[in-house]
């Protein structure tokens, strides 16, 4: 498990404050370093809903809000698989899903963040240049080739204004259209 660095963090943060983030989900809670990021873009009001497999990384995660200064009422932790949990979240009621979990999921993490959005919404998935695997045609190891027919699908979406953001290890963003 690896942590978001500065630069993922700050873009984060940002797109998180450019939607006057007030409902987030994350799936992928890890030790929380980027639940601080987007709790620091979202509205003062916003509620993270993080979701991980792990319980300990999400007792990590509440232990670093708590250090953080972050109140109780604004981060709500759900241990299990994700693709368990997210069926059971609010459709069209969220402004990002964050998904940086397995990336082989990252196919039905997409449909999930899709039901998930609201018209407007952003979905960003993290890592999506594989170590810079995804853009060479060579690479066809599992793994590559599921994020760039993911890449791939979103792209070709018309629902979805793509942008891949080349920070950290690639962030790929896109905007349900209204």
């Amino acid at each position: 498990m690896r942590s978001v660095g500065p630069g993922t963090g700050a873009a984060l943060r940002f797109v998180a404050a450019a939607l006057d983030s007030r409902a987030v989900v994350e799936i992928g809670t890890g030790t929380g370093v980027s639940g601080l990021w987007l709790l620091r873009g979202m509205r003062p009001d916003g509620v993270l809903t993080t979701v991980d497999i792990e319980a300990e990384h999400q007792r990590q995660a509440r232990l670093g809000f708590t250090d953080a200064g972050v109140p109780a009422q604004r981060a709500r932790t759900i241990a299990g698989a994700a693709l368990e949990v997210l069926p059971r979240l609010t459709d069209s009621h969220y402004d990002l899903v964050l998904c940086d979990a397995d990336p082989h999921e990252s196919d039905a993490y997409l449909d999930e963040a899709l039901r998930l959005l609201r018209p407007g919404g952003v979905v960003i998935l993290v890592d999506a240049l594989a170590g810079g695997r995804v853009p060479d045609p060579a690479q066809r190891d599992t793994l590559t080739t599921t994020l760039r027919d993911l890449g791939q699908r979103v792209r070709e979406d018309e629902r979805l204004l793509p942008l891949l953001l080349p920070v950290g290890d690639g962030l790929l963003c896109a905007r349900l259209q209204p």
